[in-house]
C-alpha cells in the first residue's frame, strides 16, 4: 500500500506542477489551455485518493487542513474549467488568480503541519 500511496503522491505533485507550469507559460498571450483543466481534475482527484488512502491508515488526519485545501482545489478547477470555456476573453488577473491560488494550496500543504502526507 506504501508504493501505491507515493505513485499517487508523485501524481498529484505532477498534477499541480503542470496546472502551474501550464499557466505561467500563457501569462503573455492570456488564455486557459486545455492541458490545464486536466492537470486541475489530475490534483483533484489524486488528492481525494491520497486522502482516501490516508483515512484507512491508523493516524489521525487534518481534516480542517484537507477541507480547506479541498475547497481552494475545488475553485481553482472551476476556475480553469471556465477559463478553458471562454477561450481568449480571459484576462492576466484571471490567470493571476489560479496561479495564486495554487501557490496557496501548495503553502498550505507544505506549512501546514502534516500527518500520514495529507
Amino acid at each position: 500500500m506504501d508504493i501505491a500511496y507515493k505513485i499517487i503522491l508523485v501524481l498529484h505533485l505532477l498534477g499541480w506542477a503542470m496546472l502551474l507550469g501550464s499557466v505561467l507559460a500563457h501569462l503573455r498571450k492570456p488564455v486557459v489551455p486545455k492541458g490545464a483543466l486536466h492537470a486541475a481534475l489530475t490534483a483533484l482527484v489524486t488528492g481525494l485518493l491520497l486522502v482516501g488512502m490516508a483515512e484507512m491508515g491508523d493516524g489521525e488526519l487534518n481534516h480542517v487542513k484537507i477541507g480547506i485545501k479541498l475547497l481552494v482545489t475545488i475553485v481553482v478547477t472551476v476556475l480553469v474549467v471556465l477559463g478553458v470555456k471562454k477561450g481568449d476573453r480571459v484576462t492576466k488577473g484571471y490567470l493571476g488568480t489560479i496561479l495564486g491560488l495554487v501557490v496557496v494550496n501548495v503553502a498550505l500543504a507544505v506549512v501546514w503541519g502534516t500527518t500520514h502526507g495529507v
